[in-house]
């Protein structure tokens, strides 16, 4: 290889560690997982062995182009995270900060139709029906404190009361 190993690659706007394998680097991207790391490896004839690292300039922009536009031309809409967009009803791929706006706008749109979901998270509650009598409770824990102060001074009294 003529050109250097990077031991920290920039890629969609995050460092990644460099010495880790290609599909498991993309997977470090957020919206990226692993499977859809590995579809758009292969779907870029890359070797899914090699390290993030050793890859050139030119397969990292290969790698950003592939979800510029939020799509992955070659893959069925079934791998991507956003379909059925509630704006334009087109079929979306979000990455990094795309992913985290459009995700707090679903969110907000909820509260404002004080829907069921929305009126949850607006009070901080568990939002997919889980169960909340024993979890997902935040603050200070409540159990039973025992009176270490209280019980020598009951010894004493009560040895005083036996000598009198």
């Amino acid at each position: 290889m003529s050109q250097q190993f990077k031991y920290v690659v920039r890629i969609f706007g995050q460092d990644v560690d460099g010495t880790m394998k290609l599909p498991y680097a993309l997977a470090m991207v957020k919206g990226i997982g692993y499977n859809t790391a590995k579809a758009i490896i292969r779907m870029l004839n890359m070797d899914p062995n090699a390290r993030l690292g050793e890859l050139s300039d030119a397969d990292l922009k290969r790698i950003e182009s592939t979800l510029s536009d939020h799509t992955i031309k070659g893959l069925p809409s079934w791998i991507y995270n956003r379909r059925k967009d509630y704006e334009s009803g087109s079929d979306l791929h979000l990455v990094t900060s795309d992913l985290i706006f459009y995700v707090r706008n679903d969110i907000e749109r909820e509260k404002k139709s004080r829907s069921w979901r929305g009126v949850r998270h607006s009070l901080g509650l568990k939002v997919r029906g889980q169960r909340t009598r024993t979890t997902g409770r935040t603050g200070m824990t409540v159990g039973v404190a025992r009176k270490k102060a209280a019980q020598p001074q009951a010894q004493q009294s009560s040895q005083q009361q036996k000598s009198s």
